[in-house]
């Protein structure tokens, strides 16, 4: 009975000892502090970067033409129809998409001419010239769609074409975001004289014409 006495005190002496290391290996609040504050600021600069590259997705910038528009947020661009001179972007699934496009207009014509053109073509279109050089207007293509429809011509005479298509039953969702997207329109004369337009920017619609 003697003999066991001093063993199990030597265990206990040995599983407290353990115990304690267990203890001492716990981090303080400063440190539970200190990592909850460095996860939080890598989560905030993912999210930052994510929305850097989700604003630049959407901002489209054609140098050599001369132009820049803010697309409407979760569209897609139609990489087929998209070319050199322009681009297509569409509304998944609910019939809406936006074209915008330069042209030589190798006839000189103004922008009058233009819209005259225009109308002979196709449904007339109901607008306002914005001084000299940019007219904005309404249409109904008669397969139940509106369009919104702006035109810029540049000082070298070459067009610019921006036309929002929706659907017209889906004109009180639609109508603010055509809006916006063809106010975010930027022209420029020169490669490299623009800069790509604030996402959802929707103001100063007239100054973005070429003087």
């Amino acid at each position: 009975m003697k003999t066991a006495l001093p063993c199990l005190a030597l265990l206990l002496l040995v599983t407290a000892c353990g115990r304690q290391e267990a203890v001492s290996e716990v981090p303080d609040s400063e440190a539970l502090a200190a990592a909850a504050k460095a996860a939080a600021d890598n989560a905030a600069q993912r999210a930052g970067v994510e929305e850097a590259e989700a604003t630049e997705n959407r901002n489209y910038v054609n140098q050599a033409r001369g132009f820049s528009i803010t697309l409407p947020e979760g569209w897609t661009r139609n990489a087929q129809a998209t070319n050199a001179d322009g681009i297509v972007s569409e509304d998944p699934g609910a019939g809406a998409d936006i074209r915008v496009f330069w042209s030589p207009n190798d006839n000189d014509k103004d922008l009058q001419q233009v819209v005259e053109a225009m109308n002979t073509q196709s449904e007339a279109v109901d607008g306002d010239f914005v001084g000299g050089s940019e007219y904005r207007g309404t249409a109904n293509d008669g397969e139940g769609n509106n369009i919104a429809v702006r035109l810029v011509r540049k000082k070298d005479g070459s067009l610019v074409s921006a036309t929002f298509v929706y659907p017209e039953l889906l004109s009180e969702q639609y109508q603010g975001i055509a809006q916006q997207t063809l106010d975010s329109l930027r022209v420029f004369d020169g490669a490299g004289g623009g800069e790509a337009p604030a996402a959802a920017n929707a103001s100063a619609a007239a100054t973005n014409a070429a003087d």
